[in-house]
């Protein structure tokens, strides 16, 4: 894709979301790792809504260790696979204490080795946290890129990342994560995308379709119709 074309697709999307930030709510690094780490297969809006008293209870990684497995599963249960999120938070807050003084660490290689953090959260983390230029591909990033041709339909999550750090200034590497997510969590919807207004239909594979669709059933169903009404006309 050219250059001119990314601008447009950056622009237009920066245009409907110029104020998109990270929605998950957290005051620290070592509270956003948690958080993103609860998010996977879930909701943003879930996720805060335990987060409120999670972190009043847990302030440090001594404070989840501190509690049995049982205790902490039941604070998270709301949280979808929270059996397995619960031992991945004891067991990254038993190596943020051993390894890191318990902190966490601002290395992206280290933040992958912790348990339950995949290179999506990394990417959440060091760009959120530390301020290091990072595009997150979840599944809306993922979708909006395939469906704007900024990456192929087959490309694996960690080829779409590569293709959009390639076409995307550096600079606007974290940027752009937040606003794609935004299109695709509030815009450009896996179910019902809102093709009809969408600035980029002009560039969308996936809109175009759509509307071709939308079309045709629209003009099958305005014939169906008009041949209802002459059927009536001449029976009458």
């Amino acid at each position: 894709m050219k250059a001119a074309e990314v601008r447009h697709i950056l622009d237009s999307i920066g245009d409907l979301f110029p104020d998109a930030h990270c929605e998950l709510n957290h005051k620290n690094a070592f509270e956003l790792t948690i958080a993103v780490l609860l998010s996977a297969q879930c909701t943003d809006a879930t996720v805060n809504k335990v987060t409120v008293d999670l972190f009043q209870k847990y302030q440090s990684p001594l404070d989840y260790v501190s509690v049995p497995l049982e205790e902490l599963e039941n604070d998270i249960r709301r949280i979808g696979l929270f059996r397995n999120k619960a031992k991945h938070i004891q067991k990254l807050c038993s190596i943020l204490i051993e390894q890191y003084g318990g902190e966490v660490p601002e290395a992206h290689d280290q933040l992958v080795t912790l348990p339950g953090v995949g290179r999506k959260t990394a990417n959440v983390v060091v760009s959120n946290a530390f301020g290091v230029p990072a595009i997150a591909v979840d599944t809306h990033v993922e979708r909006v890129a395939k469906r704007l041709a900024l990456a192929g339909w087959d490309d694996s999550v960690l080829e779409v990342e590569k293709k959009l750090m390639k076409a995307v200034p550096r600079e606007e590497w974290t940027l752009t994560h937040h606003r794609l997510i935004f299109f695709g969590r509030y815009h450009c919807k896996a179910q019902n995308p809102a093709c009809q207004v969408c600035p980029l239909l002009d560039v969308c594979r996936e809109g175009k379709k759509r509307m071709k669709t939308a079309t045709i059933r629209k003009t099958k169903t305005e014939a169906g119709a008009k041949t209802k009404l002459e059927m009536k006309k001449r029976m009458g």
